[in-house]
């Protein structure tokens, strides 16, 4: 982002005292990483604002490699509970940091619970769950702004501000010298073969290609000589087993560390993923990315970062996007016809032209 285009930002509420802005974000790998552009809009305004953001053990691996955050505030949260003794743990600790002010970025009671407990000064949301006076700047209109990045960036924006066209990028940056300890951690030396990373996993079936296209794919390739990483959590074992069968060019990476997702995918020349969080890992790393997106909108759910391809069945679909994690109609067309050869034809474009992007589609 260029200094023309800040000046097209409205300045954001800026906290002036030594504790800065906690942000508080959605924990969601995907929403967690939007979550830089809010960093980025702070830090163009203010470079010297001490900017921390609460994360999950999970996702704190994400924050040592996001330019302009100064630390992560790492606390485990139950979904579904109170478990108010954690909330005044976590309260003590927030305290001791002194922020002047939080941006609460979930509309629930209990996210706005700790940063009332500590007493910051100025607690910026979103109207919801009754939470008059846990939060103290209210925002209304959320849902005048479809988009996710939208409700949270708007939060760094002084009320009723007008939202810019763009906003800044999300960045991630893992250093040369990380990279090279991890190959050797993870027995992958440098041996000039291109790689080509797949992230086979998502939240809900509906979202995800069918693994039998993974494999068909991981063993293309391979006979081509590239090498095929798999990423993605425990959740995704399975699948990368199935992807990796038959085929010794084939790498199972997935696991509990993030961590080793994260440097993979900055290291792989094409990252092919459902759209999933690691779609957003890999785009924010610069590493040439194809989204499949069969029940999602891609303006609504990409990455801000231009993608190498944005991959939907060619026909439209009357049941698309339906945004649900299991097909209702019982067929998933949205993923089933997206063949295999017109993937390997947009992989192989991205590897002979690293350069080229396309932003997401505009919406219907």
């Amino acid at each position: 982002m260029d200094s023309n285009e800040l000046d097209t930002i409205p300045t954001p509420v800026r906290a002036s005292g030594p504790g800065g802005v906690l942000i508080v974000p959605y924990q969601w790998i995907g929403d967690f990483v939007r979550i830089h552009s809010v960093v980025k809009l702070l830090k163009s305004q203010d470079k010297s604002c001490p900017i921390d953001i609460l994360a999950t053990t999970n996702n704190a691996a994400l924050l040592d490699y996001m330019p302009g955050v100064r630390k992560g505030v790492v606390a485990d949260l139950p979904r579904k509970r109170l478990a108010l003794r954690r909330h005044l743990t976590l309260a003590k600790r927030l305290r001791a940091e002194h922020y002047e002010r939080a941006l609460i970025m979930p509309r629930t009671w209990k996210a706005a619970l700790a940063p009332m407990l500590a007493g910051i000064r100025e607690r910026s949301g979103f109207v919801g769950e009754w939470r008059f006076g846990l939060v103290n700047d209210l925002r209304f209109g959320e849902k005048r702004l479809p988009r996710m990045i939208d409700q949270c960036a708007a939060l760094a924006l002084p009320a009723g501000a007008e939202l810019p066209d763009e906003w800044p990028l999300p960045e991630l940056k893992v250093p040369a010298a990380e990279i090279a300890a991890w190959r050797v951690r993870m027995n992958l030396p440098d041996n000039g073969r291109r790689v080509v990373a797949l992230a086979p996993g998502a939240v809900g079936p509906s979202k995800r290609w069918q693994v039998e296209d993974y494999h068909a794919v991981a063993l293309a390739l391979g006979r081509e000589g590239i090498d095929v990483w798999v990423v993605g959590g425990p959740g995704e074992r399975s699948l990368a087993r199935e992807i990796c069968t038959g085929n010794a060019n084939a790498h199972d990476l997935t696991g509990t560390d993030l961590r080793n997702a994260i440097i993979a995918l900055a290291v792989a020349h094409v990252a092919v993923s459902n759209d999933s969080g690691l779609l957003h890992v890999a785009a924010a790393l610069g590493t040439p990315s194809i989204g499949i997106f069969g029940p999602t909108s891609p303006w609504h759910w990409a990455p801000l970062n231009p993608l190498a391809a944005i991959v939907q069945t060619e026909r439209p679909l009357e049941c698309q996007p339906c945004h649900l994690p299991v097909c209702k109609e019982g067929h998933h067309l949205c993923m089933r016809e997206i063949s295999v050869a017109r993937v390997m034809r947009l992989v192989h474009a991205a590897l002979e032209n690293p350069a080229a992007r396309v932003t997401p589609l505009p919406a219907a």
